[in-house]
This record gives structure tokens, C-alpha cells and sequence, in this order.
């Protein structure tokens, strides 16, 4: 052990405290002004809006207490975070907020024991991202007429992004145009991301594994402290 550098165990008990109270901190879910209603929540943090990197935490509600289910590594976008009112698309920057798991999708077969409904990835499967279209920030099998192939992701080629991914709700119900689209919780590629939250693949099979939409996931996306703070959202 370095001189003065404290045991692992005593830094993780350290840990659950909070500074200067001598009483365990309270889960992060219970810290935050919102978790979206239901019994399952993926919290994604970073230091702050100029990481690219950070930590995905799956979170159970058990007799009224949040108890963590799994946790692994995370990428952002290549620009970091932004508040997600404020995104612009196109600017690699990963939306900060609260927001649902409409549905899963992949090129590869769904985890054994997913419960959410799972679209799988063909040859004509797009995401439009054509500001123009009607089809803006949805998934277009076959490419809308009306959806620039330019302005469009082709999901099939990202093999291994999008091996398993989980679609968020970010800009989704109600598109604003211009705000962005294709915001997906997925497998890493080989660095940060275009905007989206990326864990590796073994993480994201047990995320999907756990998902139930039945209980009301959510995934809340923000920073250590500052205006866009996890648990602001």
C-alpha cells in the first residue's frame, strides 16, 4: 500500500457516507428530484459536461429503498454532455434529462430472458434522421421516400454498436426539429460517441436481461454537480 493511500474497503465504506454528517448517503435514485414513476431506473453520470466517460448504474426499488443491480463503464458523446432542452443536432453532445425506454432493437439476437419488445436490425432498417421527413427521429424500414439517405443512420452498419440497444426517449414523442435524433443506451464502439450513452456489450445484455417494462424503467442521464446534475432531472 502507497504511503497514505487508504484500503479499498475503507474507501468504498467511506463512500457511504455523506461529507461531514457521519450518516449513510442515500442512494443516488433517492437523491434525485425524479425517476420517472416506476420500480427500475439506469442512472448514467459523468464528472462533468466535458467528460467523455463515466459510470451506468441499474437500480432496483425494493420495499421502498433503491438498491443497485448492476453498474459498468460508460462512453458519451465526443462533445460531452448538454442540457437535452438545449441540444443541438449534430453536435456529438450527449442530452442530459430523464427520459423512458420506448422499445430494444439489435443486429444480434435478443438476450435470453428479455422481456422488452425487441426489433431486430434487417438490411433496410433506418433511423431518419432528416430533419424534413416525417419520419424524423423514428425508425424507417425500408428509408422513407421523403428521408435523405444522407440524413439517415443505416442501423445494419454499425454491427457492433447496435449488437444491443435500447431506444431513448430523448426528443421521441413530440420531435423538435433540429434537436436531434437516434439517441440510443448501446454497446460500445471504439471510442466516445456521436451522442449516445455506450456500455460494453456484456453490460448492456445484462441491462436487457434486467429491463422490465413492466416496471416503468427510466434512464436519467447527468453530471457529478452543476446546472445539469443528475439529480436535478
Amino acid at each position: 500500500m502507497l504511503p497514505g493511500a487508504a484500503p479499498a474497503a475503507l474507501l468504498a465504506a467511506l463512500s457511504l457516507f455523506a461529507p461531514g454528517s457521519g450518516q449513510p448517503s442515500a442512494p443516488l435514485p433517492e437523491r434525485m428530484a425524479d425517476t420517472g414513476g416506476g420500480t427500475q431506473l439506469i442512472t448514467a453520470v459523468a464528472p462533468g459536461t466535458g467528460a467523455t466517460s463515466g459510470t451506468v448504474t441499474w437500480w432496483d426499488l425494493e420495499d421502498g429503498r433503491w438498491v443497485a443491480a448492476g453498474t459498468a463503464k460508460a462512453r458519451f458523446g465526443a462533445n460531452g454532455l448538454v442540457e437535452g432542452a438545449a441540444r443541438r443536432q449534430g453536435t456529438h453532445t450527449t442530452p442530459t434529462g430523464l427520459y423512458g425506454l420506448p422499445y430494444a432493437f439489435g443486429t444480434e439476437a435478443a438476450p435470453r430472458g428479455t422481456a422488452y419488445p425487441y426489433r431486430p436490425v434487417r438490411q433496410d432498417s433506418w433511423w431518419c434522421q432528416d430533419g424534413d421527413s416525417r419520419s424524423y427521429n423514428r425508425w424507417s424500414e425500408p428509408l422513407a421516400a421523403d428521408c435523405r439517405a444522407a440524413e439517415a443512420e443505416h442501423l445494419i452498419t454499425y454491427r457492433t454498436q447496435y449488437a444491443h440497444a435500447l431506444v431513448v426517449d430523448f426528443n421521441y414523442h413530440r420531435p423538435v426539429r433540429g434537436r436531434g435524433a437516434g439517441i440510443f443506451l448501446h454497446v460500445n464502439g471504439r471510442g466516445a460517441t456521436a451522442g449516445c450513452v455506450s456500455v460494453p456489450e456484456e453490460a448492456m445484455r445484462r441491462i436487457l436481461r434486467w429491463a422490465d417494462p413492466a416496471r416503468g424503467p427510466h434512464l436519467a442521464i447527468g453530471t457529478e454537480g452543476g446546472h445539469t446534475a443528475i439529480t436535478r432531472y
